[in-house]
């Protein structure tokens, strides 16, 4: 069964402390949907069954610190691209650069502001909010300008590439795209989901009317060669996703070119 990103933005906590996953947990649970775990290895399987949208955790666990925890999940392909945010007593350069070189998107000394871990959380969603609008809405914005780490670079190049070589296949869907990506379906969609905010039936038809754009940018070709050449079904089916994408009617768009 696929699973929906939910309304609010859904936080995983990672403490063994449990008088600070309480209090951390209470002054976020307005905002945000809390899921704690005691250590890295709950953690990871908290990741396996949620729609995770940013995860803070602290550094000194036992079975597997925050250090590990944070690079298991910015090198695995289906988690790659949640923030990360450690938490830790050690206040010296080398340990925030060990933080850092793994991946981790903000690091917070202890004890810290309630406040300040708030503004970083918000900070770190809404940045990431519109670089999702920027792709959606600009034609030229390539869909690796979402990727956070390597390993979500990889993925939506290999992805982009899957959809532009099926792009006039009426039968492109998230079955087609799951078995040529080697994932299952619902870890395809989630991941689609979370780094996109499209499904993957919206980003397939994005990629057309990108790639439509792209063809009219060339100069070489007509608004209903375009069309064509991209997979939509007629003329007026196609100048009306354009617009309600882009605004602005493809015509338009070619001749302001």
């Amino acid at each position: 069964m696929e699973k929906h990103i939910i309304a609010r933005p859904q936080l995983l906590l990672v403490d063994d402390n449990q008088e600070i996953l309480d209090f951390i947990a209470d002054d976020l649970q307005d905002k945000y949907h809390i899921v704690t775990a005691k250590d890295g290895v709950t953690a990871l399987s908290v990741l396996r069954d949620s729609a995770i949208q940013l995860v803070v955790s602290d550094v000194m666990m036992p079975e597997m610190d925050g250090f590990e925890l944070c690079r298991q999940i910015k090198s695995d392909v289906e988690y790659s691209h949640i923030p990360v945010i450690l938490l830790t007593a050690r206040n010296t350069l080398q340990s925030k650069i060990e933080g850092l070189e793994l991946g981790a998107d903000a690091y917070i000394e202890k004890p810290f502001s309630p406040a300040h871990l708030e503004a970083q959380i918000a900070s770190l969603l809404s940045n990431r909010q519109k670089v999702r609008d920027h792709f959606a809405t600009s034609p030229a914005a390539h869909i690796r300008s979402m990727a956070i780490s390597r390993a979500d670079e990889a993925f939506l190049d290999k992805l982009h590439e899957i959809i532009l070589q099926h792009l006039t296949d009426v039968n492109l869907d998230v079955e087609v795209l799951a078995d040529k990506m080697n994932m299952s379906r619902p870890t395809l969609y989630r991941k689609i989901k979370v780094i996109s905010d499209l499904t993957p039936h919206e980003l397939i038809s994005l990629t057309r009317l990108k790639k439509a754009a792209m063809l009219l940018d060339s100069g070489y070709y007509k608004v209903n060669e375009a069309a064509e050449m991209t997979g939509f079904a007629s003329l007026n089916n196609f100048s009306r996703n354009f617009q309600k994408q882009f605004g602005i009617l493809p015509s338009e768009y070619l001749a302001r070119k």
